[in-house]
């Protein structure tokens, strides 16, 4: 898998991600071949960037398992858009089928729990709130999961994460697409939506009322009380607050939205645990970043070894993965590419993330598909002609 920019695209790759516009409808879904047609659409979209597969014809790279079912998180955005509308329309909160959606959701992450997640799915601008949610519920149930929570307190959990954000239904579009920066009465308005999702989900008549209306309430308080909209210190929020807070953020920061770019998952965790004394709970982001792969699978770094790609990532391990090491420091290709498990090398090994627009020239230039070498097959001609 290597993500390249969409004017970069030609027919005959395949892709690595799905495409969703803001009902959970598929554009695109993972395992598309390009064509014209596609690539003309994605443009249109405005989608910068895509994963693919391969970027030759005929070397192709099975992407790395998502920790749920296609099907499962095309229902799940659909559902949730469904329940948003329908509170808009009506004043009315039902949610009845977010409920199955939610065990659905937890049968797929329980299922798939060995996977660490690896991907991120690609959204039009005007679908992030319905998306992000579903994403925010994927990643706390993971979390969740490794908190050892019982299947009741995980449905409980799942649930929350995906009306976690109800309230942004009183928050006017324009806000939230806005592509600068906020001012302080927009700012105010924004603040507004965790108290206006726990007033609206403490009425349903559900035995999880309670816990669902804190989540909502809560998730965006810090741990050092420096959070809003009550300024709670982390020892007065419930522990499914702070794991949300953190699944809410990492999606964020990894979404493309008005106002920025999605930051790749390494920059997310320099970021996150730059703010981890303040903000999140540390137990818990470790072990979030336990299961979430910091270098995904195909991506290419720069090392002090040379140029490489993530062959693997273990659970636990997410900063030091398995590359094959394909090029020497002046991006010369090696007759014979090596495996090097990063960590048995100082930590200072990896020199940076070679970023989507150096990519495919740096590729171009080498005359090489790094996705060749995480074939089985090494025994191959090793430097692969792009045509």
């Amino acid at each position: 898998m290597i993500k390249i920019p969409v004017k970069r695209l030609r027919p005959g790759m395949v892709t690595a991600q799905s495409v969703y516009n803001k009902s959970g409808a598929s554009y695109l879904t993972r395992g598309s071949v390009m064509n014209d047609f596609y690539i003309d659409k994605l443009r249109k979209l405005g989608i910068s960037t895509l994963s693919v597969t391969s970027v030759a014809p005929g070397i192709n790279l099975p992407p790395p398992k998502d920790i749920v079912e296609e099907k499962t998180r095309t229902t799940a955005i659909h559902r949730v858009y469904d329940t948003f509308e329908a509170l808009e329309k009506s004043g009315e909160l039902n949610i009845g089928p977010l409920e199955g959606t939610s065990e659905q959701l937890l049968v797929d992450v329980l299922s798939n729990r060995r996977n660490l997640v690896q991907l991120t799915d690609i959204r039009t601008h005007d679908d992030y709130t319905f998306a992000h949610s579903v994403n925010v519920a994927i990643l706390s149930a993971m979390l969740g999961s490794l908190c050892h929570l019982t299947k009741q307190n995980l449905l409980d959990l799942v649930l929350g994460s995906l009306l976690h954000d109800i309230g942004k239904i009183a928050v006017p579009v324009e806000i939230l697409t806005k592509p600068g920066s906020l001012t302080q009465t927009e700012f105010s308005v924004i603040q507004m939506h965790p108290e206006i999702g726990r007033e609206k989900l403490r009425r349903l008549n559900i035995p999880s009322a309670s816990i669902l209306s804190i989540i909502a309430s809560q998730h965006h308080e810090h741990m050092d009380g420096r959070g809003y909209p009550n300024h709670l210190p982390g020892s007065k929020m419930h522990k499914y607050s702070r794991m949300v807070a953190i699944a809410d953020v990492y999606d964020a920061l990894t979404s493309r939205r008005p106002y920025k770019p999605a930051y790749k998952p390494h920059i997310a965790y320099k970021i996150m645990s730059r703010c981890s004394v303040g903000q999140f709970d540390m137990g818990l982001l470790e072990l979030f970043f336990n299961n979430v792969a910091v270098y995904p699978v195909g991506t290419v770094l720069k090392t002090t070894m040379g140029y490489a790609i993530v062959r693997s990532t273990e659970f636990g391990k997410t900063l030091t993965p398995t590359i094959c090491v394909f090029a020497n420091k002046q991006a010369n290709v090696l007759p014979r590419p090596y495996d090097v498990n990063l960590e048995d090398c100082p930590p200072d090994a990896i020199i940076h993330v070679v970023e989507d627009t150096d990519l495919l020239p740096l590729m171009y230039r080498m005359q090489i598909d790094p996705a060749f070498f995480l074939q089985e097959n090494k025994k191959a001609d090793p430097k692969p002609r792009i045509e």
